[in-house]
């Protein structure tokens, strides 16, 4: 599970019941269930606000928290009401170049894919919703 934490004061207090209610789920649901990482977003280096909830962040979480940072990005927000994702709406701009880097973070931090690994189970949902 990543987790996308706004560089804001509220997103930082909504991450500690986030946190909790992964650590039920998994109790009570799914003991695999596991965060792969952090990834601070709508990050703007020029508010002091924003800096101190990165810092806080990566004092707290460490290394669970990625290198890459999302800033806010005027095209990043552009890119929806053009019905387009970023990547095709302008792949320069600094919102999908970070994207492109976090990916590439990501994947290294995975490893190397094992191609005799077994997909995930797909779940069959009927139209009352109930799965098979």
């Amino acid at each position: 599970m990543i987790i996308p934490l706004q560089c804001e004061y509220y997103a930082l207090e909504g991450l500690a019941g986030l946190l909790e209610t992964v650590s039920l789920v998994r109790q009570q649901l799914n003991p695999d269930l596991a965060l792969e990482g952090i990834v601070l977003t709508m990050a703007d280096q020029r508010n002091n606000l924003s800096r101190q909830v990165e810092q806080e962040v990566r004092e707290h979480f460490g290394e669970r928290v990625f290198e890459s940072v999302i800033p806010r990005n005027v095209r990043l927000s552009e890119a929806p009401s053009h019905g387009k994702p970023v990547l095709l709406y302008n792949v320069h701009s600094r919102g999908a170049t970070s994207y492109l880097q976090l990916a590439d973070e990501i994947l290294r931090r995975l490893g190397p894919a094992d191609p005799h690994r077994e997909p995930p189970p797909i779940e069959q949902t009927t139209p009352s919703g109930t799965t098979s």
